[in-house]
């Protein structure tokens, strides 16, 4: 919207010349989802009081998790918000990757506030099935991939995959598709649908996982999506893109806008999620900051990178699987409890303990990501 304000009235107010920078807005938009989710925090909690919006328990987790029991959830409605305005306000909404962004972004948001709408009520933890979300989550993938296809079609987007340390080695998954041959067409982009489909769904379903204490996930996503804020820059940035030897994509780096709403909004919620939480994000916040991550990864085609970005969320998924898989073959368990950080809360660390360590993990994965747009 400012971005308008601009176009139309530059040349008669210089300072507006500002709006014109990525950097500026990017800024901008930060502090505008910031300002947002401290003003808007308090009512929202006072709400969902009003409305008895509690977390329920699993009856199976730590026993400490049941003072928490009552507490306000459905948060990730005030993230949502605070993302989408500003990304509104500041960025240039003819781009057709801010649409998509926030498109894919409500989309699992609106799975996760079904999931937690169910959970309501039934008064208990369950919400929707595994099934049913995963098969929800899979369609709105399957709709984004397509999307990207499309816009390949018309030279918007490339599908080419980047390696991380491999300068040279970007293999393109529709290349079959130059015999055009309308035969061989749908499988020359299939592989691409199912590498978009796991990393949204994994990414989702990971930092959903990691929504365990209080303050652990949303502080992985500041870190996660100010690693993202940097890469989008630099993949849209002429001059950097070329020194670094990658991809230039100049229509992305509008959605470094939506990357700085998203730490934005993240460091607001944090402000009221941090131990002891005032409120939890739910499956409302966790499912579409997750999907957030990965649509913005595959876009800026870091989606390959994307395992060291968000470095504790797959570590927290890997967890659940190894557990999972090792009871099912071996009727034996790898950790106390699964996620993770349920096993180091049962071998008696603290909870602040744990998330503080998480966090710093968390840090030195996204800096590593980092460094690898040098190391290639």
């Amino acid at each position: 919207m400012f971005y308008y304000l601009y176009l139309a009235l530059h040349e008669h107010f210089r300072l507006l010349n500002l709006f014109r920078y990525i950097t500026f807005r990017t800024a901008y938009a930060s502090l505008t989802a910031l300002f947002l989710a401290l003003v808007l925090g308090p009512w929202l909690i006072r709400k969902l009081k009003e409305f008895q919006v509690g977390q329920y328990i699993r009856s199976d987790g730590p026993q400490s998790h049941h003072a928490k029991a009552g507490t306000p959830t459905m948060g990730g409605v005030l993230i949502i918000l605070c993302v989408v305005v500003p990304t509104l306000l500041w960025a240039d909404l003819r781009n057709v990757f801010v649409w998509l962004v926030l498109a894919v972004t409500l989309a699992f948001a609106g799975i996760g506030f079904w999931d937690d709408y169910q959970k309501m009520q039934r008064r208990q933890s369950l919400g929707l099935t595994a099934r049913s979300k995963f098969l929800l989550q899979i369609l709105v993938s399957f709709i984004f991939g397509m999307s990207l296809v499309f816009l390949s079609a018309r030279a918007v987007y490339s599908t080419t995959l980047t390696f991380p340390f491999f300068k040279r080695f970007r293999p393109d998954f529709l290349i079959s598709a130059l015999l055009n041959n309308v035969w061989t067409y749908p499988l020359a982009f299939l592989p691409f649908l199912v590498l978009v489909i796991v990393v949204l769904v994994g990414s989702s379903n990971a930092v959903n996982l990691t929504d365990g204490l209080d303050g652990l996930a949303i502080g992985c996503v500041i870190i996660s999506a100010s690693a993202l804020t940097v890469l989008t820059y630099v993949a849209g940035h002429a001059v950097l893109a070329d020194y670094l030897d990658l991809e230039h994509l100049p229509r992305v780096a509008e959605l470094t806008i939506f990357c700085g709403a998203m730490v934005g909004a993240s460091l607001g919620f944090l402000w009221y999620n941090a131990y002891p939480a005032e409120i939890f994000m739910g499956d409302v916040g966790s499912l579409a900051l997750g999907g957030a991550i990965a649509t913005v990864a595959v876009i800026i085609k870091q989606e390959l990178l994307l395992p060291f970005i968000g470095g504790i969320f797959v570590v927290e998924a890997l967890s659940v699987i190894l557990q999972v898989g090792s009871y099912k073959l071996r009727r034996k368990r790898v950790f106390k409890m699964a996620p993770l950080h349920h096993h180091f809360e049962l071998l008696g660390w603290k909870e602040s303990k744990i998330i503080t360590r998480f966090w710093i993990v968390a840090l030195v994965f996204a800096l590593f990501a980092l460094t690898t747009l040098k190391l290639r």
